[in-house]
């Protein structure tokens, strides 16, 4: 498993997260922080009853923001009574945030946010290694590089942890970890160790990198569906030689803004269906706009960190017979998830229905299976692929 700081936020229940119309999935793990009493003792309901109004998306936003009102009125936490009927609705993707996480996702899926600069993911054996850091960032004035392994944030031991808690402890607390505030890290790289104190800092996410083979090949890698990702592939596209051939990169991709994961299918497709989605029972389509190449050979890289709206992009391409895609079954998060305002300003995000490609296929809890399927070497395998559609 494997993550960076800019999109991690496990303060509270967490199992995915998603933003008005976000097939994102920025937290693909999570646990529960408690458990909802019976729905009997919270507003008269029996078991059955309010099990029964919790059957539908509306009767259990609902029941989320009954919640949190009653817990209001009580003087208790609207936050954490909403997090405890989620976590008793078992809704998977739900979230609740407060009004400042919230606040901080928005910023995220702008491109921004306040941090360290560092990407890690969990070894086999437990320990966090940093995968990689971000130039110019607090991270690396610090020294700190690619290898090297996190052992504490604070003091707090992060062997074994979810790298979410760990990235999330390296973020603090929304509501108080703003930039200039210091966090101190435990390090080890071979046999040195040593702490150092960061100051988080604001900056800036880079979601689309572009780099060209010595084969004519051009890769375009998306890292997430932030604002603006989909005119940057847009632009990749325009700027690779006539000739070149493309490696779309969603390898890790967790997610994002669907307007930009249709904004990128448009990029490569003449119009025509995306995907269709359900809210509430009804039922809609997302189109690509025409006018984008159809004629570049294309292979889309997947694994399994590839979810939600990248997902929703590779079963188009890969339905509309435009792109080969290779590598290994995609996560499969393909749920809609929709904000609910809480009566204290905190946002509760419920699951509302689920999309599936263009050719019908759902994607929720099953994934995408590539044309072509490889554990090891995916881009050397495109690159033989492409060699041949470019004939």
């Amino acid at each position: 498993m494997s993550g960076h700081d800019p999109i991690c936020r496990p303060h509270r229940f967490r199992r995915g997260a998603a933003l008005t119309f976000v097939f994102a999935s920025v937290l693909a793990t999570g646990a529960a922080t408690g458990s909802f009493g019976a729905p009997g003792e919270q507003g008269g309901q029996d078991r059955d009853s309010a099990a029964a109004s919790r059957a539908t998306p509306e009767g259990h936003r609902e029941y989320v923001a009954r919640a949190a009102a009653e817990a209001m009125a009580d003087g208790e936490s609207p936050v954490e009574a909403a997090e405890r009927a989620v976590s008793r609705s078992g809704d998977r993707w739900a979230a609740v945030y407060s009004e400042g996480e919230y606040e901080e996702f928005q910023e995220a899926l702008d491109g921004a946010y306040t941090g360290v600069g560092l990407w890690a993911r969990r070894e086999i054996d437990g320990r966090i290694e940093v995968t990689r850091v971000r130039d110019g960032s607090p991270a690396a004035d610090a020294g700190i590089r690619k290898g090297d392994r996190l052992r504490s944030v604070d003091g707090e031991d992060v062997d074994g942890r979810p790298v979410t808690e760990v990235l999330s402890l390296l973020r603090g607390d929304a509501e108080d970890a703003s930039a200039g505030t210091t966090v101190s890290l435990g390090l080890e790289r071979g046999t040195r160790a040593w702490s150092e104190t960061l100051r988080r800092a604001r900056l800036s996410t880079d979601p689309v990198t572009v780099r060209r083979l010595p084969d004519g090949v051009t890769v375009i890698k998306v890292a997430a569906f932030t604002k603006g990702s989909g005119d940057r592939v847009r632009t990749a596209l325009r700027q690779a030689p006539g000739d070149a051939r493309i490696v779309l990169d969603l390898r890790g991709n967790s997610g994002g803004l669907v307007t930009e994961a249709v904004t990128t299918a448009s990029a490569f497709l003449d119009g025509g269906l995306v995907a269709t989605y359900d809210v509430n029972g009804a039922q809609r389509a997302l189109h690509a706009d025409p006018g984008g190449d159809t004629t570049r050979p294309l292979v889309a890289l997947v694994d399994g960190g590839t979810m939600s709206a990248a997902e929703l992009l590779t079963g188009a391409l890969q339905d509309r017979g435009r792109a080969v895609v290779v590598g290994s079954r995609t996560f499969g998060k393909g749920s809609v998830q929709m904000p609910s305002r809480l009566p204290d300003g905190s946002v509760a995000e419920l699951t509302v229905g689920h999309y599936r490609t263009p050719s019908g296929r759902g994607v929720d809890g099953q994934g995408l299976t590539p044309d072509l399927e490889v554990a090891e070497g995916a881009l050397k395998h495109a690159e033989t692929v492409l060699s041949g559609l470019g004939q």
